[in-house]
């Protein structure tokens, strides 16, 4: 009797199946995140509700800088080609926030249009009012980079007495609006403007919590020489120790991101191997996109519930009739110890907590009356939500990954990320091992007589000499074991235990380029390969 119902709720214990990770992120959120959120007022003191668009938006990239940094400047060198909108110059002549988008034509789309787009995700800035939508625009172009990323540019960072203009809305609040939900922040410093101005010193406190998107880029390099380049990266690191306020040094990439000649060209190759790690980092968002949106969700998730539990707190602590306010005074001056409390009952890490200050000024326009009490419900729905339901979007996220990387959609595309590799003048191309590529010679030939006497001493036998005795010749070069015994995996074409001349100057050959610096291959390149040995397997 009643078997039905014990059926019943067997099904409603099966886990809900998610479509994708975006997808398990959308329903997650409003199914049992939004709910918590609405009940203690936490769009009220932290960020607005989330929208569908903020899961499917394409990662965005945040340039941060004082003016003439080369923040826009830099945009045009990854999409190569100019975008509406776009102005370059000494003085701060980007004086808006520009989100430079992917579309089918060329076009600009005013803030206030933007925000009213229920497909994009910047709705909430609308509550910043007509002083920011009128510096707010959204430049849309048909380029190859954009269908894998979108870029947000923005104005200048005043220094000096500009400091004291009045934008006529809040800066750093919408910097910070961003930085929650950009996948990378990119601050730019130009050589020879390394000050710290109050106003760049107030964004860099707003997105403090948001390190892990940081990385920075000291532009313009080229324009000072190896030793100045020195004295300038130290004097950046000291500034940024200062503001960051972080034991970890911030990974910094050096370079000129432009298409003009560089003035001081002694440093061009850790330009190259700069730009190379820099491109790596945002051609890797694409891929990594719905991990970091788990990551967010999951902080805010974290965060959504110590708001929950102060607010209930402070409710909890006012009277019922009278001294309201003075009771209000009181817990807000308390508030550090209120935090301390909660943290000892509820097992919280100190890390979960919201800034202290910041909380201090909103609550003093805040009715405590009208908070409510704690339901444990909401609380017990969001921890099952961490514990269960994420690591079901986390068990997803490799097989997404796999399918991208199988429909090759996983990678930043056109613009300066296109062909630089395999031109003549990527990062290693024809030097190192990749040296004598399409080349007619053997390479390994050029230094031949030298290597021919080097074997003739170690007395060979049949044409051949043993392991012991390249071993003795080998070890001259100090090379640890580990990469010596790579050389000789290299070098033994033949896999016979001994080496002939061909075999040991190609042994010489990649000792000397690994003293120079370069990586050994993997693999032997075809064009390493000695030619009385080419065709030959190994297996």
């Amino acid at each position: 009797m009643f078997s039905w119902l014990g059926r019943d709720s067997s099904r409603k214990k099966e886990p809900e199946v998610f479509a994708s990770v975006a997808d398990g992120l959308k329903k997650l959120y409003r199914q049992k995140m939004l709910p918590l959120e609405e009940f203690y007022k936490f769009h009220d003191f932290h960020s607005p509700p989330l929208d569908d668009p903020d899961f499917d938006a394409k990662p965005m990239i945040l340039l941060i800088g004082q003016y003439s940094t080369g923040k826009t400047t830099f945009i045009r060198y990854l999409l190569e080609q100019d975008f509406p909108g776009l102005r370059i110059g000494p003085e701060p002549t980007t004086d808006r926030f520009i989100v430079v988008m992917t579309g089918d034509t060329e076009g600009v789309v005013p803030g206030n249009a933007l925000v009213v787009d229920p497909k994009k995700q910047f709705r909430p800035l609308s509550k910043f009012g007509n002083a920011f939508l009128n510096r707010f625009q959204c430049s849309q172009l048909p380029n190859p980079v954009l269908e894998s990323i979108t870029i947000v540019d923005t104005p200048g960072i005043l220094s000096g007495e500009k400091q004291r203009t009045d934008r006529g809305y809040n800066f750093a609040e919408i910097i910070e609006w961003f930085a929650e939900r950009v996948d990378r922040i990119i601050l730019l410093f130009d050589a020879h403007k390394l000050d710290i101005s109050d106003e760049f010193r107030r964004v860099i406190e707003g997105i403090r919590g948001y390190d892990d998107k940081i990385r920075i880029v000291l532009n313009k390099a080229d324009m000072v020489d190896h030793q100045q380049l020195m004295r300038v990266y130290g004097a950046l690191m000291w500034s940024l120790g200062k503001v960051l306020n972080t034991p970890e040094v911030s990974r910094v990439y050096i370079g000129s991101f432009w298409a003009n000649p560089l003035h001081c060209d002694s440093n061009r190759k850790l330009f190259e191997l700069e730009e190379q790690d820099l491109f790596k980092d945002i051609q890797s968002l694409p891929r990594n996109a719905a991990l970091r949106k788990l990551n967010d969700l999951i902080k805010r998730a974290r965060l959504a519930k110590v708001h929950a539990y102060i607010v209930s707190h402070l409710k909890k602590e006012m009277p019922s009739m009278f001294g309201k306010d003075s009771r209000k005074k009181e817990l807000i001056s308390k508030l550090g110890e209120i935090f301390g409390e909660i943290q000892r009952d509820q097992q919280i890490s100190p890390g979960d907590f919201p800034d202290i200050t910041r909380m201090q000024e909103q609550l003093q326009h805040q009715d405590f009356t009208k908070f409510n009490l704690l339901k444990p419900k909401l609380l017990e729905t969001i921890d099952k939500m961490l514990a269960d339901d994420i690591s079901r979007l986390m068990s997803m996220i490799p097989h997404e990954e796999e399918t991208r990387n199988e429909t090759d959609t996983g990678a930043v595309k056109g613009g300066a990320f296109e062909g630089y590799n395999e031109s003549p003048f990527g990062v290693g191309k024809l030097e190192g091992a990749d040296k004598g590529r399409g080349e007619e010679g053997w390479v390994v030939g050029q230094d031949r007589y030298k290597y021919d006497e080097i074997f003739q001493s170690l007395n060979p036998i049949n044409g051949k000499v043993s392991g012991a005795a390249a071993k003795s010749e080998l070890v001259k070069s100090k090379l640890p074991n580990s990469i010596l015994g790579k050389v000789w995996k290299l070098s033994d074409v033949d896999r016979d235990g001994y080496l002939d001349a061909d075999e040991f100057a190609l042994a010489m050959h990649l000792v000397n380029l690994k003293l120079e610096g370069h990586e050994l291959p993997m693999e032997l390149p075809d064009h390493l390969v000695p030619p009385g040995k080419r065709g030959f397997s190994s297996l």
